[in-house]
């Protein structure tokens, strides 16, 4: 019988941290631009290939620390690897839907 009260009162705690948080500050999404920075689709894709060029170097650096003997993360370096490879896909795919919709609007006519 005690478990099956300790499940009930593990139940109500969390019941009533929920009512609490529901009670609280609604979530406010995050800023994404520092204080007086301005937010310009220039200022945002270079703050994304600023990303990705940190991702590159740190997954350089990880694989020439395996290679040169100074550490032993063969799987970190992958892993550094693929996400930086990756995260360069993915800004690839975006600046060409940038392009095509630059492009799509030059068109339009007036």
């Amino acid at each position: 019988m005690s478990s099956i009260m300790q499940v009930q009162q593990q139940m109500l705690d969390r019941m009533q941290a929920l009512a609490g948080a529901a009670e609280g500050e609604a979530i406010k999404p995050a800023n994404p631009f520092a204080a007086g920075q301005s937010a310009g689709m220039g200022n945002l894709f270079e703050a994304a290939m600023r990303a990705v060029d940190a991702d590159q170097h740190k997954a350089s650096a990880a694989t020439a620390a395996v290679d040169s003997g100074k550490s032993d993360d063969l799987v970190g370096a992958m892993i550094d690897s693929q996400k930086a490879s990756v995260s360069f896909s993915a800004l690839l795919q975006v600046r060409n839907k940038l392009t095509t919709a630059f492009d799509d609007v030059m068109r339009m006519p007036l």
